[in-house]
């Protein structure tokens, strides 16, 4: 499982609870997307995950952006995710980011409202904020690889969700490149 996240706001630690405390523990990769905001809420992300791989945001501390890259691709059960805070150019510019990366997956955060969309080669994810939502559900969001049985081992299918920290289902998540 992939656990992702973004938009953490907190200078005292990573504000994670319920469901999306244990999602950060048990996954086998954590993405954030940036906006830790301090290097304690970094820090106590990296306390809690075994393989956290973070971007900086547009409101991080300059220690945390001195810390992390802006973008970074990750590569977990065998998907591929292009991850930035954000990408002028809207939905253009995030699909372009992930197809110049030959992305699965483009996570991004910067709204704090989780949305999924869906294109013909990439998918793109925004978990929202689990700490400071800003007038949106607060969410984060976890995918994993789904078994197929098709021939073409070229596509890549994914579900997953995003849900609330206590666990509750915002959007599903079923989907295919090929």
């Amino acid at each position: 499982m992939i656990a992702i996240f973004s938009d953490t706001h907190s200078t005292s630690g990573h504000e994670l609870t319920g469901d999306a405390l244990n999602a950060a523990r048990e996954a086998d990769a954590v993405v954030h997307a940036g906006d830790f905001t301090s290097e304690a809420a970094l820090e106590a992300f990296q306390s809690e995950c075994d393989h956290l791989f973070p971007v900086h945001g547009n409101a991080d501390d300059p220690s945390v952006k001195d810390r992390l890259p802006t973008a970074r691709v990750v590569e977990a059960d065998g998907i591929r995710i292009a991850l930035t805070h954000r990408r002028e150019g809207g939905q253009t510019g995030l699909a372009m980011f992930g197809r110049s990366r030959d992305a699965d997956v483009v996570v991004s955060g910067h709204t704090h409202r989780p949305t999924v969309i869906e294109t013909d080669d990439v998918l793109l994810l925004n978990p929202g904020s689990h700490a400071d939502p800003r007038g949106n559900r607060p969410g984060f969001a976890v995918l994993e690889p789904r078994g197929t049985d098709d021939a073409d081992d070229s596509a890549t299918q994914i579900e997953g969700e995003i849900r609330t920290p206590e666990g509750t289902p915002l959007a599903s998540i079923d989907y295919s490149n090929e």
